[in-house]
């Protein structure tokens, strides 16, 4: 698995592993023992890059990880997240919260689910409105110089937060949504982040599953699966957006290669800095996904996906007008 480097110094293997759906969001969920045997089956086929949070679950996603990676924690990195009031009896979350006492509070916890003495990337999962940007980056500063912490990131925020917390903390990472159907940071975002040295994990690489090409208008989701309630998951939604995976099919047959691999390689190709991080419970589609980093998109290519992608309107919003408000999840 080739390398790329988030922020100075931060080292991960080109593709990562979005653990989330393991126990949160895409219901029903696999037996916990074939989850470790999957990200285990990860390591062998040369990821390095391990993508959890605390809300997951809450709470088991870290657990599962924390199982998963322990007998192999000196060849993996381990990203995980703070920054929401979670009630520890009902499990149930509500509105950010990034105060410096609950961040603290967090990353002990979180070591202890992930049986590690440190956090290789600690982001702040959504920016709290109520608590200042620098105060987050400064007890984040704090953690890492008592070694509890080695890299800081945050998720979702915009131009302006990641210029105040970068100046008070270095950020290796922003993790967002970022896809062929989801591109609206590329108007100020990557630029902002590409002129501050700050990498980009790009979360849904995969549009949560449509670009896969395996999902359409007659598809049905799972009871807890988040997709169901989602606008961009509507049957019309789906019979509009099918013209991008018209797409991909085309570059598919051209490259002998499958839809996903050819939405994978174009995140790849987009800056060197860019680590997707694709989530799947499935042997077979971690080994496809992986499949992405030997297809090699030319400059031809991606022009004529660029002109392809113009053409086409994306149907149906990321999230309800509600998630959005809330946690946006």
């Amino acid at each position: 698995m080739k390398q790329r480097k988030l922020g100075d110094n931060l080292n991960v293997s080109a593709i990562g592993l979005g653990c989330m759906g393991m126990t949160f969001s895409y219901a029903p969920f696999p037996p916990k023992a074939d989850s470790i045997a999957l990200i285990r089956a990860a390591v062998e086929q040369g990821i390095t890059f391990f993508d959890t949070a605390e809300v997951y679950g809450p709470f088991n996603n870290e657990e599962l990880v924390g199982e998963a990676l322990e007998p192999l924690r000196n060849e993996v990195v381990i990203a995980t997240k703070f920054g929401f009031n979670i009630d520890p009896i009902t499990g149930k979350f509500s509105g950010t919260n990034s105060r410096p006492d609950n961040i603290r509070k967090v990353v002990e916890a979180s070591l202890k689910r992930l049986r590690t003495d440190v956090i290789d990337l600690l982001y702040q999962h959504r920016v709290d409105p109520n608590v200042p940007i620098e105060d987050v980056a400064g007890t984040v500063k704090d953690l890492i110089q008592a070694g509890k912490v080695k890299h800081f990131g945050l998720s979702e925020a915009g131009a302006q937060t990641i210029r105040r917390a970068h100046a008070v903390q270095p950020v290796a990472a922003l993790q967002s949504e970022y896809s062929l159907w989801t591109r609206q940071h590329e108007a100020e975002i990557i630029p902002t982040i590409e002129e501050l040295g700050i990498g980009l994990v790009a979360y849904s690489p995969l549009g949560k599953g449509f670009l896969t090409g395996k999902m359409d208008e007659t598809a049905t989701f799972a009871e807890g699966d988040i997709r169901n309630v989602l606008p961009r998951f509507t049957e019309d939604a789906r019979v509009a957006n099918q013209a991008l995976i018209d797409l991909l099919n085309q570059f598919a047959q051209r490259r002998n290669a499958t839809p996903a691999q050819i939405a994978l390689a174009w995140v790849l190709a987009q800056k060197p800095w860019i680590v997707p991080i694709p989530g799947t419970t499935k042997l077979h589609r971690l080994t496809e996904n992986n499949g992405a980093t030997a297809i090699q998109l030319t400059a031809e290519e991606l022009g004529e996906i660029e002109a392809a992608t113009a053409q086409i309107d994306i149907i149906g919003a990321r999230y309800t007008e509600a998630m959005e408000r809330s946690t946006g999840l």
